[in-house]
């Protein structure tokens, strides 16, 4: 069984008891870390992609140790304009080890504790719109004509009866029209 998944901004495909290098995580030496994003899973002839995640799947790791990895120079050079520059660089890594794929069923840590947050902050929300919605109206109605091309707010200006709309600029046909 593998998994294609998303750790730490990159794409990883991963085994069972794979170790893995991946760019620096904040978790400390010997900590179980797990990934929710998980873009494909792979048993045999069954394949299941997701779009673009797979949902209840994730992927279990154990960190091993964090280190640099190795050094990368670059120079820089133009010729005979005297222009040498010698750049190192050695990327932070941190090595993982997977130890386990699960396919469905896995709890995500990050909804749960999002989930109160969202609901309490919906409520004082809800009585705002109310009070504002007439200027919500004339927001969308200039919004929506921004949305549109010049040729069809031309025909707009048309149908209205609106003088010299042939030589407006866009904004210009915006402004006449609302």
């Amino acid at each position: 069984m593998y998994a294609i998944v998303e750790i730490a901004g990159h794409q990883f495909k991963v085994e069972k008891d794979q170790k893995v290098f991946v760019n620096r995580l904040a978790t400390e030496e010997g900590k179980k870390v797990s990934f929710d994003n998980v873009l494909l899973i792979g048993d045999g002839d069954n394949v299941t992609v997701g779009a673009p995640a797979i949902g209840g799947a994730q992927v279990g790791a154990k960190v091993l140790k964090h280190l640099k990895g190795d050094k990368v120079i670059v120079f820089k050079k133009k010729r005979r304009k005297g222009y040498r520059v010698k750049n190192g660089h050695r990327q932070a890594l941190t090595e993982i080890q997977i130890e386990s794929i699960v396919a469905s069923g896995a709890k995500p840590v990050k909804e749960e504790k999002a989930t109160p947050k969202k609901e309490a902050k919906a409520e004082p929300k809800a009585a705002a719109p109310k009070a504002e919605a007439k200027p919500a109206k004339k927001e969308e109605s200039t919004q929506d004509l921004s949305s549109l091309t010049v040729a069809e707010l031309r025909e707009m200006a048309k149908a209205k009866e609106i003088t010299g709309y042939s030589s407006m600029k866009k904004a210009e046909l915006i402004a006449a029209l609302s």
